[in-house]
């Protein structure tokens, strides 16, 4: 049914009860109507055999579909009992088990250091960032949208039980703030990264200008442009300058003015000639002067946690190690 079918049967189902309900939903979907939706339900469920039909509580609509598509199309397609209700309660429960049931390691750093191309190198890691099509930080806004909250979660979950059926029980992820852009990581695995065990992952101020160069100028100025065709550079630069316009106030004014300056010119020469030498002034001054203190004050605090620090190699090699440790 469409919403407006939907709102009438559930009036009629609350002024006159189910068995009216039901008669009204017949004569809503029936003939011509009824028809063509039989036919498209029956086109999906010959592409997609191994799906299910679902409803918001797995109730009669669920069952009358299921029961046309046996009867008229010769289809047996299975049903959801509990419908969407009933598999977002599992899905979110899949998660609290998770955190009772497994072992989380948790990979922490200053910006830059390239945490998410270590979780990339791993077999058992969860790429919170890239469930939240976010970067995590204040400038991690992507050229696409971030997904809804419950599909965040839904996506998480069925991560988590794909890598359990293969069983792995170890997980590696990233040590995250609560929101991930607009995207909240579900609060038992939030509150479980409070006592985690973390990895700190270590690089040159050099090396970490150059992959935020790489990551935050170069990647997303490629992803507007192909999003938005010749409107990307424009949106791309929008974005940077908002990006800084957001922590303006924990800059201060006049470290934000400066900033913004070295900013402009690096955008106004890179519209110019393409060149992106420019930007890793304010990239090296944001990072000196704003990110790498939080970051410390932050490992200071995380510091009796902390089982191992290095570099990328090192890293890679002590958690691919941890687990084979860890394995039964």
């Amino acid at each position: 049914m469409n919403d407006v079918e939907r709102q009438k049967v559930g009036t009629c189902y609350k002024q006159h009860g189910q068995k009216a309900a039901i008669e009204m939903g017949h004569q809503l979907v029936s003939g011509k109507t009824k028809a063509e939706r039989l036919q498209a339900w029956a086109d999906f469920a010959r592409a997609h055999p191994d799906g299910y039909l679902y409803c918001f509580r797995g109730g009669l609509r669920s069952k009358i579909v299921q029961q046309w598509l046996k009867d008229e199309m010769g289809i047996d397609y299975p049903r959801v009992v509990g419908g969407y209700k009933a598999m977002r309660h599992f899905l979110l429960d899949t998660i609290e088990q998770a955190v009772e049931q497994c072992e989380f390691i948790l990979v922490g750093g200053m910006t830059g250091t390239g945490k998410t191309e270590v979780l990339a190198q791993l077999g058992n890691s969860l790429d919170l960032e890239g469930l939240a099509n976010h970067r995590g930080s204040s400038f991690g806004k992507r050229a696409t949208p971030q997904p809804s909250q419950i599909d965040f979660e839904n996506a998480l979950a069925i991560r988590l039980l794909k890598m359990r059926a293969a069983g792995i029980e170890s997980f590696v992820i990233e040590d995250e703030a609560r929101l991930v852009g607009r995207c909240s990581i579900p609060l038992p695995l939030f509150q479980g990264m409070q006592q985690f065990p973390l990895i700190w992952l270590e690089d040159s101020l050099q090396g970490r200008v150059e992959r935020i160069l790489k990551d935050y100028v170069i990647d997303l100025c490629a992803e507007f442009i192909s999003e938005q065709g010749e409107n990307g550079f424009a949106a791309f630069a929008e974005r940077l300058q908002q990006s800084l316009v957001n922590i303006n106030k924990r800059l201060g004014g006049e470290r934000y003015q400066r900033l913004a300056l070295l900013m402009d010119q690096a955008l106004a020469e890179q519209a110019r000639s393409g060149a992106v030498d420019l930007h890793r002034a304010w990239i090296e001054t944001l990072l000196g002067e704003y990110y790498d203190p939080m970051y410390a004050y932050q490992r200071e605090s995380k510091a009796e946690r902390i089982e191992f620090a290095g570099d990328q190699p090192s890293v890679v090699e002590y958690l691919r190690n941890r687990k084979a440790r860890s394995a039964p």
